[in-house]
């Protein structure tokens, strides 16, 4: 299976609201769907999470100026997460933090994503 980036919107108990995925490991372009299930769910959504299936274990300049616009259009900032194969960061008041334990559905985002599991999923 080759690689290919993964967006999950999460709900406020936890669970995956709505699941889009891209054809390209390092990219997952704008999509309408994308910003209208963000807009219907946005009671609802408390974290936007995207895989890098091939790294960096980080946000990218383009990652940074869609939270940039998220924020803006829902007049507050939900949390936004990056799964890496080397582990999960999440932009936590303004910082970027190390997610450990990682939430439940970071594994199967690796899987759908064609990455390896991560080190910490196997400690």
């Amino acid at each position: 299976m080759s690689t290919r980036e993964v967006c999950l919107l999460i709900g406020q108990r936890g669970e995956v609201l709505w699941c889009d995925v891209s054809d390209n490991p390092t990219l997952l372009p704008d999509s309408r769907e994308r910003w209208e299930a963000i807009w219907r769910l946005r009671a609802e959504l408390t974290e936007v999470a995207h895989s890098h299936p091939e790294g960096p274990l980080g946000f990218s300049s383009e990652d940074e100026t869609t939270m940039e616009a998220l924020t803006l259009a829902l007049g507050r900032a939900p949390r936004f997460t990056v799964v890496a194969p080397g582990g999960t960061v999440a932009r936590v008041g303004g910082r970027d933090v190390l997610v450990t334990p990682e939430p439940w559905w970071a594994a199967p985002l690796r899987e759908a994503s064609g990455m390896r599991p991560s080190p910490m999923a196997l400690a």
